[in-house]
């Protein structure tokens, strides 16, 4: 039996006056995962427990079956483990995203500069090394717009916001705040005296793109423990992600990390690339997770259009062919959801339910027809705390 699991990363949505009180799920062309729950089940998943933030991190590791009221400590500390940072036991990590503040360093304007490259921003990352690292704080470089900072013996008694929660808005108020604040705050504001005058930067506006002229420091934590999911569930995976910390999760649960060139983590990655790293994974791995973040980049952005685009994407150019190929291979079971709603008119994480479609071997089908949010009232199966659909999925009549 092989398994794979489709996660549209923030996918599930409001019903928008612009698509006459239609979620984009419902408006997107969406055959293949409507095919999943007319021939397989339709229900919902609640996947952030009552008290946390819903990030990626703690959603996903939901839908993964760990309990993050038990060993989660922080966002950060998987994405360090997913670029081969080596936390010490005193170490706190901190995303680093690469912002564009304006009116005078007082708004969040873009909370990924505009999805500057990974080329761009490693520059960035070299000089921010230069004119602030020292013995306690050292900046490593990621994907596009999301790095690392590592506080070596540092404190974490602070809180701090994610930057796609003030888009828009002034950080008076959502800056780092608490007894272990200020180092923090200090390292953000040191930032302004020089990043706007980057070369980088300097290219970007001339080009009419919006700089890179701010950090923000943010989903700190220490290194965690969690256990591997072959000792959990006793089943080999795989992750394909373009983001760290996808490929952070992976390295701290035992999954191996396939790679895909052109995954991007925007609206621009490769589909065609993830599913064939699927279908390759799966030949020596039980499960595959296939993780794509364009549809919650498209929320945090505003952008209907790019989310209609991201599911129908997702759907055509990824669910589709790799369903296409298993059903020629032999059994196998898939899963497709959401990790949480990200919604176009907050452009920010919600902590509600999410639908889920499940189809494949031994899945007796139920009268659902379509994959959008109308499973969170009609779906046949629901699970909260989500962490009980993991183990469904995998021995639900087996």
């Amino acid at each position: 039996m092989k398994y794979v699991i489709f996660l549209g990363d923030g996918m599930s949505d409001r019903p928008l006056e612009a698509l006459d009180g239609r979620t984009p799920l419902m408006a997107a062309r969406t055959t293949n995962l409507d095919r999943m729950v007319r021939d397989g089940v339709g229900g919902w998943t609640l996947n952030t427990p009552d008290g946390f933030y819903p990030g990626s991190d703690v959603a996903n590791l939901g839908v993964l079956g760990y309990d993050v009221t038990q060993s989660y400590t922080g966002r950060s500390p998987l994405e360090a483990a997913a670029m081969g940072v080596e936390l010490g036991p005193d170490d706190v990590a901190f995303r680093c995203n690469l912002v564009t503040l304006g009116g005078d360093f007082s708004l969040m304007e873009d909370f990924s500069a505009e999805h500057i490259s990974s080329a761009e921003a490693a520059q960035i990352i070299d000089t921010l090394n230069e004119r602030l690292a020292s013995e306690q704080f050292r900046f490593y470089p990621g994907v596009s717009y999301r790095h690392l900072l590592v506080w070596r013996h540092g404190g974490d008694r602070l809180t701090s916001r994610p930057p796609h929660d003030i888009t828009d808005r002034p950080i008076a108020g959502a800056t780092p705040e608490g007894e272990d604040a200020a180092p923090i705050e200090a390292l953000m504001r040191a930032s302004w005296e020089f990043l706007a005058d980057h070369p980088v930067n300097q290219a970007r506006v001339a080009q009419g793109k919006r700089p890179a002229n701010s950090i923000w420091l943010w989903g700190h934590g220490r290194k965690p423990a969690l256990p591997r999911f072959s000792d959990r569930f006793g089943k080999t995976g795989g992750i394909i992600s373009a983001v760290d910390l996808m490929r952070g999760i992976a390295a701290h649960i035992g999954f191996d990390v396939l790679h895909v060139p052109g995954a991007t983590g925007w609206i621009d990655t490769d589909y065609e690339g993830k599913a064939r790293a699927c279908l390759e994974g799966l030949e020596q791995r039980d499960l595959m997770f296939v993780h794509v973040e364009s549809p919650d980049e498209a929320g945090h952005a505003g952008r209907l259009d790019y989310k209609l685009q991201a599911i129908e994407d997702f759907d055509a150019r990824l669910v589709g062919p790799v369903l296409e190929a298993l059903a020629a291979r032999g059994p196998f079971r898939a899963l497709a959801l959401p990790d949480h709603p990200t919604p176009l008119v907050t452009k920010t994480h919600d902590p509600g339910p999410v639908p889920f479609a499940l189809f494949g071997h031994g899945i007796v089908p139920d009268t659902n027809t379509a994959y959008d949010e109308k499973l969170l009232q009609t779906g046949s199966l629901t699970f909260a705390p989500g962490t009980e659909l993991m183990p469904f999925f995998l021995r639900h009549g087996l």
